[in-house]
């Protein structure tokens, strides 16, 4: 499946609708700052497709140089200042794209695949996808807000 979603996302870049590549030096300085590697997949799509702007609306946020969202310049900045100022978000999870209204949703670095978790008013919970998985979701137009708050496990 990662390979499907690499090909879409490049003719969607072929389109000139995302940002260049990101190059690995600026990669490694997310890692670095970060203190994890990025899942496979993601490095590839930042390295290989574009910089961030691809997945749900205007895109999910890039390394240095790439997308940025609102008011975040990119994951390790955001990261850095804090992944989360409530402390509910367990060390490793990344934001990667703002959703508005409190919901963002995150890619868990500490996984390979890239498993993705929401947050949303403070509570962080596993959406039960992998990286693949949510931007096949997000492209199809199957993973909406209402889809991210539907995983939240009942008590």
């Amino acid at each position: 499946m990662t390979d499907e979603v690499v090909e879409v996302l490049r003719t969607v870049a072929s389109a000139g609708t995302l940002p260049p590549p990101a190059t690995p030096e600026a990669v490694a300085a997310a890692e670095e700052a970060i203190g994890l590697g990025l899942p496979p997949l993601l490095r590839r799509l930042y390295v290989e497709v574009a910089n961030g702007g691809f997945g749900p609306n205007e895109g999910i946020l890039g390394v240095s140089g790439g997308a940025a969202q609102g008011n975040f310049a990119d994951i390790a900045e955001l990261y850095q200042d804090g992944p989360d100022p409530s402390g509910s978000i367990p060390d490793g999870l990344v934001l990667i794209y703002d959703w508005g209204c409190t919901i963002w949703s995150l890619v868990d670095f500490r996984d390979p695949a890239g498993a993705m978790w929401v947050n949303h008013e403070g509570e962080c919970w596993p959406q039960g996808l992998n990286l693949a998985e949510w931007l096949t979701g997000t492209l199809t137009g199957t993973l909406t807000v209402e889809t991210l708050l539907e995983s939240k496990p009942t008590s």
